[in-house]
């Protein structure tokens, strides 16, 4: 039987937030406070809470951060307008749209509405189009996270077999481009499968690394990969929990007991990926002041 290592998203969260105090604090000696300015629409609990979390995390690490809400019914030309402000007020310098947005708004016009260089969700067709090209400026943050994972744990991508299940424009792609690039940590053979993909078990069984970022339980068992695979779990689902005081707990696309003596390494959810997201928007919104 294998030792299956954790992958510890919260003990390379708390050395990478380490580093960033330095950066704060200089930039602090420059009179550039970093600040974010979030936007959230209508009442969605989940929502809230991912945006409370941010907020609470600038704050603690002494920077600012400017929660914007709105109702559900704002009209698309409301919302493009008070982006423009932001983009206009040289105190901000990251701007974040939480998504999912209502249907009646463009999620696609209103991220190409935000200025490229305060696009620190990594979204902007721009940041898009750079990453692609292998010169990226700002890495979407759940892809960063994924990689600074890596990069922790010191595994090797290169020549490896990666197969990441799910095609996001937020994860999927955005990994696929950075883990096949000539990168620190790149040079891979990457797969990238979806729900249009026949007989997913045929691709993680040859696969050194598997990504998985769908959000569908127990979407990886153990029976679909290889012995000494590492696994990185990117989904996060709320199942039902009795015993918890919540009625639920978080797990991810995989399943993570099941996979314990065959896998090599694994991230565990919740504390695996998750906690990198937001420390790698502390990041993005770090360098956004820099340049603006």
């Amino acid at each position: 039987m294998i030792d299956t290592i954790k992958l510890d998203g919260k003990l390379v969260s708390a050395s990478i937030k380490e580093k960033l105090k330095q950066e704060i604090y200089n930039l602090k000696k420059s009179n550039i406070t970093p600040k974010l300015a979030a936007i959230i629409i209508g009442d969605d609990p989940a929502s809230k809470i991912y945006v409370n979390t941010k907020h609470k995390t600038f704050k603690k690490f002494g920077c600012e951060s400017q929660v914007n809400k709105f109702k559900d019914n704002i009209k698309q030309n409301e919302l493009i307008d008070f982006i423009d402000k932001l983009n206009n007020d040289s105190s901000i310098h990251g701007i974040l749209v939480q998504l999912p947005l209502p249907s009646h708004l463009n999620s696609d016009e209103i991220l190409n509405s935000i200025n490229p260089i305060k696009d620190v969700d990594g979204f902007h067709p721009m940041n898009l189009g750079l990453l692609l090209k292998g010169n990226p400026s700002f890495i979407p943050c759940t892809p960063y996270g994924c990689l600074e994972i890596l990069k922790y744990y010191n595994i090797d991508v290169k020549s490896k077999s990666i197969v990441i299940i799910g095609r996001s424009n937020i994860v999927g792609k955005p990994l696929m481009n950075l883990l096949s690039g000539s990168h620190d940590i790149g040079n891979a053979t990457v797969t990238l499968c979806h729900s249009y993909t026949k007989n997913l078990k045929d691709y993680t069984m040859k696969a050194d690394i598997i990504i998985a970022a769908v959000g569908k339980v127990n979407l990886v068992t153990r029976d679909m990969i290889k012995e000494n695979s590492i696994i990185l779990d990117v989904g996060i689902n709320r199942i039902p929990d009795q015993k918890s005081d919540k009625g639920y707990r978080i797990v991810g696309d995989v399943d993570c007991d099941g996979l314990q003596g065959k896998a090599k390494a694994i991230t565990p959810v919740p504390g695996g990926v998750g906690p990198m997201t937001i420390t790698m928007l502390l990041s993005n919104t770090i360098k956004a002041a820099k340049i603006i």
